[in-house]
């Protein structure tokens, strides 16, 4: 699933495409609000909240997506006739007269009024990508799992949102903290919410998505996906491990040497 920082920079490019002009075609193509005709609106910004994006119409409404496990957002300059996106995977269609946005394979569409984006994002922690994290409301409601395992509880969007799979294993290395230690144990909660936020945002503003800040090919993680590589901090075999319990459960990464249990 896509981590907040490629949420963020999903939210980035359809401001960017879809800010010059109305929109001449707006295709909802999700049973719950198929019926809703855009056109002729002009979209103000698209947002992310952790991993759910916000695209503010002129009109007073939001429309809301989520990614989910497979979704994108390919973009393409409109062209003449328009291109037909006849593919079933095809949930959304957003275009200008300069760019076409199609949401494939999108797990969520919702049309709400902006002011009223609260009942679809309001359930969740605080944003991990916002330019104000608050890290310390995210680093309470990490602390108040008790005996819960960190790294579960880092998955949880509603303790804080945006943070995945991926920031999970890297934030976790980062900090030398064993995923399976209990929450309440953790000595400083606020930094693991801090260096969370940063892995991603450094991410999200890079010009290749990394988690080390080395775009390097094969350089992007210190721990997530090397299991049996070794640990670039103290050599010991990388393992692979499941957070949860089926059939929720998440794969994580950790170095037993550097976070012992």
């Amino acid at each position: 699933m896509p981590e907040g920082d490629v949420v963020l920079r999903t939210a980035r490019r359809l401001t960017q495409a879809l800010a010059d002009g109305p929109l001449v075609r707006a295709e909802l193509r999700w049973p719950s609000v198929a019926g809703y005709d855009l056109t002729g609106r002009r979209v103000l910004e698209t947002v992310s909240h952790g991993k759910h994006l916000l695209t503010r119409l002129d009109d007073g409404r939001t429309l809301h997506t989520h990614l989910r496990m497979e979704g994108t957002w390919q973009i393409r300059r409109t062209v003449t006739p328009p291109e037909p996106w006849r593919r079933h995977t095809v949930r959304v269609v957003l275009a200008t007269a300069r760019w076409t946005c199609a949401g494939i394979s999108l797990g969520m569409v919702d049309l709400v009024p902006t002011e009223a984006e609260h009942t679809v994002v309001g359930h969740l922690g605080p944003d991990l990508m916002a330019d104000d994290v608050d890290v310390a409301t995210a680093a309470a409601n990490l602390r108040a799992q008790g005996g819960r395992a960190v790294g579960e509880v880092l998955l949880d969007q509603t303790v804080a949102a945006g943070i995945g799979t991926v920031y999970v294993a890297e934030t976790l290395w980062t900090l030398q903290i064993n995923p399976w230690r209990p929450a309440a144990e953790v000595e400083d909660p606020e930094a693991v919410m801090r260096t969370a936020a940063f892995l991603m945002r450094r991410s999200a503003d890079a010009r290749t998505m990394t988690a080390t800040g080395d775009p390097r090919p094969g350089r992007d993680t210190h721990a997530y996906g090397r299991a049996d590589r070794e640990c670039r901090r103290c050599g010991t075999p990388i393992r692979e491990g499941r957070l949860g319990r089926p059939p929720t459960d998440r794969v994580t990464f950790w170095c037993p040497r550097c976070q012992p249990r």
